[in-house]
């Protein structure tokens, strides 16, 4: 018997698929394109054509469409066959870069929001390399981005793409200020979880509202619905647990990763929520699990209710989105780690969030304010109409100490640097950037008002075997001091706690190593300071220790 692993993405032009037919020079040039936005070379295109036409030709495949997103609500797809005439009277299977990376569909009967008028109403795809080309119904689906000819967005991909990319920019920048030489890309991710209904086809044919509109518009409320909550997670019917079955085996053949499924709140309705990935990926997979959702249903004699409020009284569908936003290095931006109230970057990135959350509020109403999420109000649900951000009691105290701290002018910078050289720097951060991040430093000291009383900071990890040599610490201390630092935290490595010995010994020789900068320093000039499994010692460099 077939595993899961055997057939997962068996129908989609994945990584695998184009690592195992594409020449090593293209596919590495289209992973560059994937992975940082490089420009697609002509060449490549004609390659990754020829490669994709032949694997879909033999998956039973006949024809190839652009598939997008007009802002309809749904997706489109206009299908040519390969076939093209041979001088025999046969036909050949044929496809071409250029009818890979740009189509011409008629976009006059679309919606423009009035952009321009029907005559000059020409359309474009474009192709989104980033989402994986797949089959369905012998028909290769080449996700694409939708606009006019001056540009002008007339889908939702194209706004998505474009946003990822501003992300991507401002997000690198403000990483390489924090030291990180490494990042490439910064891309969000997200999960989106799909609630529906199931009802009988029998009884939905009765329903004339329900066909027309997607909801019912009158009707009696039945006697019992979901006031025990006994339906949310509860014994999954036979009848629909034979179409979940079959609606993950169509997915996972998609490469969709349907994930997690259960009884939701309200009587007859349901969830899926797949693993996260790449915002833009996760968008496609989402338009397309709601369609094989509706045709697995007919397959079984049901129907697919996607409408957000198809009942009056009970709960309705929605569509929670997980979302974070990652390095290709693999961190995530939105992790407090252990210590958050230390995590300057993570700070950073949080209170862009908010800030963003908050300035453009408008906008993200406006995202969701559809004819049918507006109608989804009531029961155990949050009305779209409310947009909150909430942190909890760790996160909240944070931010409240950092806003009570800027109105006293007692804010602290902290740059973690972990090295006094150049190539000690490199070893302990694996990148060179060790001038870059001191000249960053010296930047914000040069720049802060003389009224302002910000503490410039600087951080020393110490390692063993690596960075603990006293040249290395005090050259540190001497770099700080000349760049403009008030203060320097030397941080005994998290792991060097289980050896008292060495711990004990290094507050000694950290102590030891004040008297050599001010030989009549007490321990007073030491703040010894315990945070989590972190030992802290501090050097105030506002006093002449390296006078």
């Amino acid at each position: 018997m077939k595993t899961v692993s055997d057939y997962f993405g068996c129908n989609v032009f994945d990584d695998r698929v184009m690592k195992s037919v594409l020449p090593a020079d293209v596919y590495k040039s289209l992973r560059r394109t994937i992975d940082e936005g490089k420009k697609l070379e002509p060449s490549v295109a004609e390659a990754v054509a020829k490669a994709m036409k032949d694997w879909a030709v033999e998956k039973g495949a006949t024809h190839f469409t652009h598939w997008f997103q007009p802002l309809t609500g749904i997706t489109a797809e206009k299908h040519d066959s390969f076939i093209e005439p041979s001088p025999d009277g046969g036909v050949i299977m044929e496809f071409s870069g250029k009818e890979l990376i740009k189509g011409e569909p008629d976009a006059s009967s679309f919606p423009s929001g009035g952009l321009r008028a029907t005559f000059e109403a020409r359309g474009y795809t474009a192709w989104d390399p980033t989402s994986y080309a797949f089959i369905k119904d012998n028909t290769l689906c080449i996700p694409t981005a939708f606009c006019s000819y001056g540009g002008e967005a007339l889908d939702k991909k194209t706004p998505l793409l474009r946003s990822m990319e501003a992300l991507n920019k401002q997000a690198v920048r403000i990483l390489k200020l924090f030291g990180n030489e490494d990042v490439k890309r910064v891309t969000t991710s997200v999960g989106p979880e799909q609630e529906y209904f199931l009802v009988t086809k029998e009884m939905y044919n009765k329903r004339e509202d329900l066909k027309f509109t997607g909801r019912t518009l009158f009707g009696a409320k039945p006697p019992k619905t979901q006031e025990m909550d006994d339906h949310y997670f509860g014994t999954i019917q036979p009848r629909v647990q034979e179409y979940m079955k079959d609606l993950n085996d169509e997915l996972w053949k998609l490469g969709v990763l349907a994930k997690t499924e259960h009884n939701e709140v309200a009587p007859a309705q349901h969830e899926l929520a797949p693993i996260y990935s790449t915002t833009n990926i996760a968008t496609d997979q989402n338009q397309l699990t709601m369609e094989i959702m509706q045709k697995v249903a007919a397959r079984h004699g049901l129907v697919c209710l996607l409408h957000e409020k198809p009942f009056a009284g009970v709960n309705g569908s929605g569509k929670h989105n997980n979302w974070s936003i990652g390095t290709d290095t693999g961190v995530n931006l939105l992790s407090p780690g252990d210590t958050p109230y230390e995590n300057a970057q993570f700070l950073t990135f949080l209170c862009a969030v908010i800030k963003a959350v908050d300035d453009y509020q408008d906008l993200l109403r406006l995202s969701v304010a559809t004819a049918g999420n507006d109608h989804r109000l009531g029961a155990n649900e949050a009305p779209p109409a409310v947009i909150s951000i909430f942190l909890g009691e760790e996160l909240n105290g944070i931010l409240e100490a950092i806003e009570k701290g800027i109105r006293k002018n007692a804010i602290s910078l902290m740059i973690s640097i972990d090295a006094g050289t150049k190539a000690c720097h490199e070893k302990v951060k694996r990148v060179q950037s060790f001038d870059k991040v001191w000249a960053n430093f010296k930047r914000y000291s040069d720049a802060k008002p003389d009224n302002y009383s910000m503490k410039l900071c600087t951080k020393y990890v110490i390692v063993p075997k690596i960075n603990d040599t006293e040249e290395e610490i005090i050259e540190f201390i001497r770099k700080s001091k000349e760049n403009g630092a008030t203060k320097v935290a030397i941080n005994v490595y998290n792991q060097l706690l289980n050896n008292m010995e060495y711990e004990e010994g290094l507050l000694n020789h950290l102590y030891n190593l004040s008297q050599c900068f001010k030989r009549e320093a007490t321990r007073n000039d030491l703040r010894f300071i315990l945070f989590p499994n972190i030992e802290t010692v501090y050097l105030r460099l506002n006093k002449p220790f390296l006078d």
